[in-house]
């Protein structure tokens, strides 16, 4: 019988120096698949997908960017997805983390392979040209991954005082025990001042927008205008979106996806860790396969499941020994971790 898995989809910030020539390492540089990419970016004059994993050396300038970053990591996602073995795993269900949603929808067959590419691509394009501040992220976890209430109290102060003096900050993405700021650049100076340092936070994300915020109310008309409702279709895997809601194949209207995806999920708060909570829970799945690149995705997971007692995790340390006798949540962006899933 095949076990049931859960596919959780990475999004911007996953390809760093350590994930330079992913495809490769892990997949003979991608085989047929990103040759298309190539050609696709070749014809828009862009670097293509094959030189920037290629590179003898990772250049934040050129491999951070949205308009190079988003589809490198579309990428590296899709031939982790394709490299799952079907003989022992049946995909139930999957997520992702913000851009994240978009490879979900290329996974879950809402879009086709072409037409996730040129989502992405079109997306990471436009938030590069065209999008405003950006993000900051702060920890909520205590030493046992669990949510510390006076720090989540102290999240919510933050953003009160930021409301009251009429400063643009909001919630852009609740991830696991850590929270997501958006803010514009003054914003941004003052939240860096404003919380409380804790190890290597409040951190800072390079070259990102104020994602999943109202300052990017501009960008909704922009993403309709470059990306057409024909290129989404009925779904073949249930997928669930930011706020935890479930779309299940044949079971909605093409344009109510669209209208989500290029609509809410960009200007307005994206909560990954409802939708893992929720995807866990419906779905109930064996074990749960967070594709590459990368590995910083794994412990928000870990932190929403802990959070809602999955399999009676209850923190860090009984996660910790879970994993360590039969890991139920496998990084496919660690070596030692990608052959539980694949063939």
């Amino acid at each position: 019988m095949k076990e049931k898995l859960l596919v959780v989809c990475p999004g911007r910030g996953t390809y760093n120096a350590t994930e330079l020539g992913y495809l490769k390492r892990h997949h003979d540089g991608g085989g047929a698949q990103v040759a298309q990419l190539d050609a696709y970016r070749a014809r828009l004059g862009q670097p293509t997908i094959s030189a920037l994993d290629g590179a003898e050396k990772y250049s934040p300038s050129i491999h951070m960017p949205g308009d190079n970053a988003s589809l490198l990591i579309y990428a590296c996602a899709l031939a982790d997805f394709a490299a799952i073995d079907r003989d022992r795993f049946e995909v139930v269900a999957v997520t992702g983390n913000s851009m994240g949603w978009y490879l979900a929808l290329s996974c879950a067959g809402v879009v086709d392979f072409d037409a996730g590419a040129r989502l992405v691509n079109t997306m990471g394009g436009l938030m590069h040209e065209k999008g405003q501040g950006g993000q900051v992220v702060w920890s909520l976890a205590d030493a046992d991954w669990r949510i510390d209430p006076a720090k989540a109290a102290e999240a919510d102060a933050v953003l009160a005082e930021a409301t009251q003096d009429g400063r643009a900050v909001h919630v852009s993405i609740r991830l696991g025990a850590m929270i997501v700021f958006a803010a514009d650049e003054a914003g941004m100076k003052w939240l860096m001042e404003r919380l409380p340092k804790d190890d290597r936070f409040p951190m800072k994300l390079n070259y990102h927008a104020a994602f999943h915020s109202p300052l990017l109310d501009h960008i909704v008309p922009l993403a309709h205008d470059a990306n057409p409702v024909a290129d989404f279709g009925e779904g073949a895997i249930p997928a669930i979106d930011g706020t935890g809601k479930i779309w299940s194949p044949k079971a909605f209207d093409a344009e109510a996806i669209y209208d989500y995806t290029l609509g809410a999920q960009i200007n307005r708060a994206y909560d990954f860790t409802r939708a893992v909570q929720v995807a866990a829970r419906e779905f109930c799945p064996d074990r749960i396969a967070v594709l590459g690149p990368g590995t910083t995705l794994g412990a928000p997971v870990a932190q929403a499941l802990i959070a809602c007692g999955w399999r009676g995790l209850k923190g860090k340390a009984d996660f910790q020994q879970r994993q360590a006798a039969d890991p139920v949540l496998v990084s496919m962006g660690m070596a030692e971790q990608r052959g539980v899933v694949t063939a």
